[in-house]
């Protein structure tokens, strides 16, 4: 028995909306998936926890974020090919940003989601190697995907502490672990230290001085007066969030689980995390407008990784983008190309009997809110011998009706998912 762990990145809608993306999209695979076996809920961190995706992907891959939890900037930095020292540098995660030079407004968050990888990547340049004017500072800087990058801060006379406030207004810090911010002021934060620690002051200061310095360097960059010309926003700011100096100091999935993992990735923090956990990667190029050609590839890596691996983990990142827009038919419509472009040619190529599907999202990312939010995520498991429950559609209402019922945090459901299908290993952690 092998097994593939389809996550759909932010699919999930909140229960008690009165429409949901789920319950509007035309998915005949997946509600012939949701009948044919057990349905439940689970919170992916847990209640009260809006998760950023890679504490949920951590969560729901079995591991306690609460536990193993060192912050998203290692992760990507990892993800992105970028070594750093532990306890000296300090990574984090970025966007490009657009604010108003004058007045400090922030305008948008991730450039209007039209920065191309290739603007992204001459307007890193700009910033890669910056040396800082106090404490011995400097920066490496990597962009990744679209508006998405990563920034590693470091200091040539101290070591730097991760223990200081997002800059980005839209996420808040608990401990580690960030939490989406509903409703927030439109202006970059001030980076304050979150403990009385010379190395989380020393770290504040080095963040605020490169905050500023990227504006003056980015705001004057021939790349955005190119995009002023076009009458597009500037990519003249980074925001900067979820500070970690150390990686999680996880166990690898194969003593965990007895088990090989493979991995489909698409984004650069799920790439850091298979690296971390030990995972076969396949790494899959950014998402283009061709999402038949997308899916396509995603499935054979699927199946060529289930010629080497018991679990599959393949995460799609379609419905998230539009739910932070607050596009409900996009989002739906997101849903659906999975659907008839994944699922299906997958189903086609596999057989059940053989091969268990689990298929849930790291968090839900409702349009009506247009951020994560603590609600729990449909979680279903076909295959083998798994008996059908009542379900008959993937919703959020039907699958909370479901057998397995809901899972209070998300590192409880892979094990008792093995264990149910005689996958789980005795005698491993």
């Amino acid at each position: 028995m092998r097994l593939v762990y389809l996550v759909l990145d932010g699919a999930a809608d909140r229960l008690r909306d009165e429409v949901t993306s789920y319950a509007q999209a035309r998915k005949s695979f997946l509600n012939l998936l949701a009948r044919a076996g057990k349905c439940g809920m689970m919170y992916t961190v847990g209640e009260g926890v809006a998760p950023e995706s890679d504490e949920a992907v951590l969560s729901i891959l079995g591991y306690d974020p609460h536990k193993y939890y060192t912050g998203r900037g290692p992760i990507e930095a990892v993800g992105a090919g970028i070594n750093f020292r532990e306890r000296w540098e300090v990574a984090f995660r970025a966007n490009f940003a657009t604010v108003d030079p004058r007045t400090g407004r922030l305008l948008d968050r991730r450039v209007g989601r039209s920065l191309s990888t290739e603007e992204a990547a001459e307007l890193a340049k700009a910033l890669d190697g910056l040396t800082l004017e106090s404490h011995g500072g400097y920066v490496k800087f990597r962009s990744t995907v679209g508006h998405r990058a990563v920034a590693v801060l470091g200091s040539k006379e101290t070591p730097l502490s991760p223990h200081v406030e997002n800059v980005d207004p839209a996420y808040r810090r608990s401990g580690l672990i960030s939490i989406a911010v509903k409703e927030f002021e439109p202006r970059i934060r001030e980076c304050v230290p979150l403990d009385s620690s010379k190395e989380a002051r020393i770290t504040a200061e080095l963040v605020n001085e490169f905050v500023r310095k990227a504006i003056e360097i980015l705001d004057e960059h021939p790349v955005n007066k190119e995009r002023e010309r076009k009458g597009l926003l500037k990519a003249n700011a980074v925001l900067l969030r979820d500070a970690g100096n150390e990686l999680p100091p996880t166990p690898k999935v194969r003593e965990k689980y007895g088990l090989t993992f493979g991995s489909v990735t698409e984004m650069p923090v799920e790439k850091g995390i298979a690296k971390i956990l030990g995972m076969i990667s396949k790494e899959m190029p950014p998402p283009s407008d061709d999402k038949e050609k997308n899916y396509s590839d995603r499935v054979e890596a699927t199946l060529n990784l289930l010629e080497r691996a018991d679990v599959v983990y393949v995460h799609l990142k379609g419905p998230d983008e539009p739910g932070h827009d607050g596009d409900l038919e996009g989002k739906v419509r997101s849903i659906e190309l999975i659907d008839q472009y994944y699922v299906k040619p997958l189903l086609s190529s596999i057989d059940l009997s053989e091969v268990a599907l689990l298929i849930t999202s790291d968090h839900a990312t409702p349009p009506s809110v247009r951020a994560h939010t603590d609600d729990p995520v449909p979680v279903v498991v076909v295959g083998g011998d798994i008996e059908p429950d009542s379900v008959l559609t993937l919703t959020e209402k039907c699958c909370s009706e479901g057998s397995l019922g809901i899972y209070q945090h998300g590192w409880e459901v892979l094990p008792e998912i093995l264990h149910l299908l005689g996958l789980k290993k005795d005698g491993v952690l």
